[in-house]
């Protein structure tokens, strides 16, 4: 089992900065990638971004490029996602996700979530 808890969430400007981040507990954190899902009021989770167990590679959904990035310190067993230039549309739950496949691509194959961290942004 894979623990997972997510912290940082809140109410910012648009324009402003957010760092959420999520703290793994449990099996080895370096054999999971890591992702960031989010889902927004009266819509489905929505993939965000991946990081590959060493960190070496990371993914990202292109509604968030050159604005959000992840990143991992498996010593700290830690996921990180830095939000930038945020966005109205960017309002949702985030969530941070953890999966043993190789290149996930869809959501069933992560087998572990956190709970949640609220990201609001008002305009």
């Amino acid at each position: 089992q894979v623990q997972l808890v997510e912290t940082g969430g809140g109410l910012v400007q648009a324009g402003g900065s957010l760092r959420l981040s999520c703290a793994a507990s449990g099996r080895t954190f370096s054999n999971y990638v890591m992702a960031w899902f989010r889902q927004a009021p009266g819509k489905e989770r929505e993939f965000v971004a991946r990081i590959s167990q060493s960190g070496g590679r990371t993914y990202y959904v292109d509604s968030v490029k050159g604005r959000f990035t992840i990143s991992r310190d498996n010593a700290k067993n830690t996921v990180w996602l830095q939000m930038n230039s945020l966005k109205p549309e960017d309002t949702a739950i985030y969530y941070c996700a953890a999966s043993s496949v190789v290149a996930p691509s869809i959501t069933v194959e992560y087998a572990y979530w956190g709970q949640g961290t609220q990201v609001t942004v008002s305009s």
